[in-house]
């Protein structure tokens, strides 16, 4: 099956590699195009056998599966132009959030989806966030769901948690890398230990607490209560936390959920095309 990635910055490329990496397609199945020529020439040096397309219209005529990872405010026009081109029997998946199923489908008369990456899928781990246009064929959501599952779990999700399920999945890892880094500066700051060693530790827990969690072996309350003994250290440093931390993440999720709504109304705009 032939795979067309329009865009090849930060998230796409990260796709477009746990693609490959995971052998859901092959490097001579693989179409890119990208509005910087270089990003598309770098990925193609790590993966010779690529096509790097010409053009949006040469990328669709090629291509059964249509990715766009492009920016929110460019997904239109790139929308418009795969229009022209694709037939019935193709399918566009957008890997961005503020763009809804029902303006995807407003647009494009072929089979659509949204998914939503991680940086996790790098390691062929995590979630991808899928969701389906209203015409979807058992079997295009099939072809989409063994794509993603190639690379990830696969969540289904309603267009309504859309935000909050992309926080936790795609923002996740870099809100907890933020959190994981503080924990080290204030252990180097407060005590002996030298910042490459509290790094290390810090690493080497965290993947042994993903183990913990991805083994079943505890789900998260249970962690915590096996590791805080009443009246403990540990017991001491939760204490910090429930006083010092208050409302955060529910003032984080208040702050993405505005910015995505500004977001949403940008897109509104600009899909409203009888105005």
């Amino acid at each position: 099956m032939k795979v067309g990635v329009i865009g090849v910055g930060n998230m796409g490329a990260i796709l477009a590699e746990a693609l490959l990496q995971s052998k859901a397609i092959a490097e001579k199945d693989l179409c890119i195009i990208n509005r910087t020529h270089d990003k598309a020439a770098a990925f193609q040096n790590l993966h010779p056998d690529v096509i790097i397309s010409e053009s949006i219209r040469e990328l669709v005529i090629a291509s059964k599966v249509i990715f766009v990872c492009v920016k929110p405010g460019e997904m239109l026009p790139v929308f418009l132009e795969i229009k022209k081109w694709s037939t019935e029997d193709q399918g566009v998946i957008s890997i961005t959030s503020p763009i809804s199923i029902a303006q995807m489908d407003s647009i494009l008369s072929c089979h659509t989806a949204r998914w939503i990456p991680s940086i996790t899928n790098t390691a062929l781990s995590g979630v991808s966030l899928l969701t389906f246009g209203a015409a979807s064929t058992p079997e295009w959501k099939k072809t989409v769901k063994d794509l993603a599952g190639a690379i990830s779990e696969t969540i289904e999700i309603d267009n309504s948690i859309t935000r909050v399920a992309s926080d936790i999945v795609s923002c996740g890892p870099a809100f907890f890398s933020f959190l994981a880094q503080r924990f080290i500066d204030a252990a180097v700051k407060v005590t002996a230990v030298d910042a490459q060693t509290a790094g290390i530790l810090t690493e080497k827990m965290l993947i042994g607490f993903g183990d913990l969690l991805k083994g079943g072996y505890y789900s998260l309350p249970t962690l915590q209560e096996k590791v805080c003994v009443k009246g403990g250290i540990t017991g001491e440093g939760i204490n910090v936390l429930e006083e010092k931390l208050g409302n955060t993440f529910e003032d984080l999720f208040k702050a993405t959920h505005s910015k995505f709504q500004e977001e949403i109304i940008k897109i509104e705009k600009q899909f409203n095309l009888d105005d």
